[in-house]
């Protein structure tokens, strides 16, 4: 048995309701993912004993204000 090796996308009039993918890239995904957490687990560590933080109600303002969106 060959396996897929680009993920398959699944359309609904027009429009992409689901990908599926092969367990290998799943697992790799995921990994990825917990790569990039872990990473921003630690530099959020970093961060808090540097002092490198901010108020969590003046974020929540900031964020409401736009502040933080993208450009």
């Amino acid at each position: 048995m060959s396996v897929q090796a680009e993920p398959i996308q699944i359309s609904k009039n027009g429009k992409t309701v689901a990908v599926v993918m092969s367990y290998e890239n799943y697992l790799a995904v995921e990994d990825i993912k917990a790569a990039h957490l872990q990473h921003c687990f630690e530099q959020a560590q970093r961060d808090i004993v540097n002092g490198q933080t901010i108020d969590g109600e003046a974020f929540m303002q900031d964020l409401v204000a736009g502040k933080h969106d993208k450009k």
